[in-house]
């Protein structure tokens, strides 16, 4: 299937207010491979102006990912709407990427993905979760602190500064 194709995990055909009540969660398989890069590209590509490159989210190979990582895809009427990635750690969980479809921004999917890694770090009975941002996304960094994460640390990287964060449990 292709992006924007009816049916199973289409990016496109949702009504820009949700529904919360008809959202669902489930875990990725290969097949959702495709929209998940879609879905990335498109909710990565307002930063493409701002940093003069692609994000890396934008240049992951998602069939290798979907495949070593956990992901958690939410949709609504078949359509995906928002995707989290996450890197089972030792001792915390890892966010490797939160994304949510540009037209479904400020209706609370960012938080409501960053409540289901808090429960799967939880149950591995974890007490963090820490992910990295690029510096320049201000509007994540704003995002990521308001849902109580903190700054531990920067280094550059490729002409910017990575911001790496925390959330203690």
């Amino acid at each position: 299937m292709e992006p924007g194709e009816p049916g199973r995990g289409a990016v496109t055909k949702v009504p820009t207010i949700l529904d919360h009540d008809t959202l669902t969660l489930r875990p990725a398989t290969r097949e959702d491979v495709p929209v998940i890069r879609a879905l990335t590209r498109a909710a990565y590509a307002q930063w493409v102006p701002v940093i003069g490159r692609e994000p890396v989210p934008m240049t992951v190979d998602y069939a290798l990912a979907v495949r070593a990582h956990r992901f958690d895809l939410l949709e609504q009427a078949g359509a995906l709407v928002a995707v989290i990635e996450m890197i089972l750690q030792p001792d915390h969980l890892w966010i490797e990427n939160l994304a949510v479809s540009p037209a479904h921004h400020g209706q609370g999917l960012g938080r409501r993905m960053l409540r289901e890694a808090e429960r799967v770090a939880r149950s591995l009975g974890h007490s963090d979760i820490k992910l990295l941002t690029n510096r320049e996304f201000t509007g994540n960094v704003e995002f990521y602190e308001r849902a109580g994460f903190v700054v531990e640390r920067e280094e550059p990287f490729k002409g910017c500064l990575t911001a790496y964060l925390r959330k203690a449990l």
